[in-house]
C-alpha cells in the first residue's frame, strides 16, 4: 500500500516550503494517483497529509479544494493503521472520493493519528479531550488542518490545479463531527460543509439551552476562551451545510466515553433526549429557531453508511454551491 503512494515534494521538516511559496513538483503525478506531502512542523503541521487528483479533474471545471478528515474507525499507536485507513478513503472509497470524482476536484485528507495508548482521546471527532491538549504534535489539529491546506495550495497551483481560498468540508461519523466542529471554529475558510453518520447530534449553534451552559463541542459557551477568538456568528450564517443520518442507524457514539464524557452524555439526553431518532428532531429544532442555513435529511431504510442515492447527494449539494456562487461572481 506504502509503495502505491507517490511523495510530492519529499522534503524534511526543516526543509519545508513555506506554505506562501509556489513549488515546482519535481514530477507530475498521474491523475487519479496518490500524492502524499510529509509533515512540516515548521509549517504549522506535524503529520503527513494526502492530496488525491481524480481523473475528472483534468476538465477543471471547478476551482475548489474538497477537505474530509480521516476515520481509522479504530484506535491504533501503529501509524501505518492510520496512513493506511487514510489512504482507502482519500483514493478508494469514501463520500469524499466520490464527489471529488464526480465533481472533478481535488481531495485533501490528512493522517492524523488516534491514539490506542488513550482511550478517551478521539482525535478523528476532534473531541473536547482532543481540543484541550495544550502541548505537543497533537495539539490543535484544526490548526493543522489549516496549515496543511496553506501548503496544498501551491502544490496544487504547480501541477496546474489552482483552488479557491475557501474550502469544502466533508465528513461522515467521527469525521463527520470534525467537519461540523471545524466549521464553527473556522468559518471564515469553509465555502460549504456536509456531514453524516453523525450519532443524530452535531455543535449547537447556540451558548445555552434551557439555562444550561453548553461548552465546546456541544454548544458555544466557552468557545473563545478555547481558542482565543470569539465565534464569528456573521461568517457561519453564510454556510450553506448538509447534515444527514440514515433513519436505522443506530451507532450511537454519544454513549461512549471516548467520544462524550459523563457529564455532555447527561446534557444531550436531558436537553435533547436519549433515543436518537428524538435527539435529531430536537437538533433540527434548534438549528432552525436560529435561522441557519442548514439541510438537514434523513434517509429511510439505511443504517451507519450511504449509499449511491446519498453520495450523489452530497455531491449534487457541493455542485449547486459552486455554481450559485459562480453565477453571484459573474453577477
Amino acid at each position: 500500500m506504502r509503495a502505491a503512494i507517490v511523495s510530492l515534494l519529499a522534503f524534511g521538516a526543516a526543509e519545508a516550503v513555506e506554505p506562501s511559496a509556489s513549488p515546482t513538483p519535481t514530477s507530475t503525478p498521474k491523475r487519479g494517483e496518490l500524492v502524499e506531502v510529509p509533515a512540516a512542523p515548521a509549517n504549522g503541521f506535524h503529520f503527513p497529509y494526502l492530496l488525491f487528483i481524480p481523473e475528472s479533474a483534468a476538465a477543471k471545471r471547478y476551482d475548489y479544494l474538497l477537505v474530509e478528515p480521516n476515520n481509522t474507525g479504530k484506535p491504533s499507536d501503529d501509524f501505518e493503521v492510520h496512513r493506511n485507513a487514510a489512504v482507502a478513503l482519500a483514493r478508494d472509497s469514501s463520500v469524499g472520493n466520490f464527489v471529488a470524482k464526480k465533481l472533478g476536484v481535488p481531495l485533501l485528507v490528512p493522517i492524523f493519528p488516534r491514539p490506542g495508548s488513550d482511550d478517551n482521546l478521539y482525535t478523528h471527532s476532534f473531541d473536547r479531550d482532543t481540543i484541550l491538549i495544550a502541548d505537543g504534535p497533537l495539539r490543535r489539529l484544526d490548526l493543522q488542518l489549516l496549515a496543511m491546506i496553506a501548503d496544498a495550495r501551491p502544490r496544487l497551483a504547480a501541477m496546474g490545479h489552482p483552488v479557491a481560498a475557501k474550502v469544502l468540508m466533508n465528513g461522515f461519523s467521527a469525521s463527520g463531527l470534525f467537519a461540523n466542529r471545524f466549521t464553527f471554529l473556522h468559518p471564515r475558510e469553509v465555502a460549504a460543509a456536509a456531514y453524516g453518520g453523525v450519532n443524530c447530534f452535531v455543535t449547537l449553534p447556540v451558548a445555552k439551552l434551557k439555562t444550561q451552559a453548553l461548552n465546546f463541542p456541544l454548544g458555544l459557551a466557552d468557545l473563545e476562551k478555547l481558542t482565543g477568538e470569539p465565534f464569528d456568528r456573521a461568517a457561519y450564517q453564510t454556510i450553506p451545510q448538509l447534515a444527514y443520518m440514515g433513519a436505522n442507524d443506530t451507532n450511537d457514539a454519544v454513549r461512549h466515553d471516548d467520544a462524550y464524557t459523563e457529564e455532555e452524555r447527561s446534557l444531550v439526553f436531558s436537553l435533547l433526549g436519549e433515543k436518537m431518532p428524538d435527539r435529531w428532531q430536537a437538533v433540527q429544532a434548534v438549528y432552525e429557531s436560529e435561522k441557519l442555513p442548514v439541510q438537514f435529511r434523513t434517509y429511510p431504510g439505511i443504517g451507519h453508511g450511504t449509499d449511491g442515492k446519498i453520495n450523489n447527494e452530497v455531491a449534487e449539494f457541493f455542485r449547486g454551491v459552486i455554481e450559485k456562487a459562480a453565477t453571484r461572481k459573474a453577477d
